[in-house]
């Protein structure tokens, strides 16, 4: 079985810098510059239309985490270990975090 070659192995330099010139002008000239302004406000509106659905995600994820520190604080205090008011802390403190950090970036964004 034969390798097929292109031919291209055989142009000398200057001949292959003309050819990658040639095509990076016919590539410039068919690529058309689009506005900037309305690129960056379809940006801008997309992202925008995330961050209801971001929001209520990390709700979602909140009262989950709420959930499972609820558990693990219930086995501690069951257990009678003594740090449970420091588990009980740190996990009411993370689901305040949550709640916080989603409602900042509601107000941030305005959605």
């Amino acid at each position: 079985m034969r390798k097929v070659k292109l031919g291209i192995e055989r142009l000398s330099r200057r001949a292959k810098y003309a050819l990658m010139l040639t095509a990076a002008i016919g590539i410039s000239t068919y690529c058309k510059a689009q506005d900037g302004n309305s690129g960056i406000t379809a940006a801008t509106t997309q992202v925008r239309s995330y961050f209801s659905t971001g929001t209520t995600l990390m709700y979602a994820v909140g009262a989950l985490v709420g959930l499972i520190g609820a558990v693990k604080v219930y086995q501690k205090w069951n257990a009678g270990e003594p740090d449970t008011s420091k588990v009980a802390a740190a996990w009411f403190g993370s689901c305040i975090f949550l709640v916080v950090v989603a409602a900042v970036l509601k107000g941030f964004f305005g959605s």
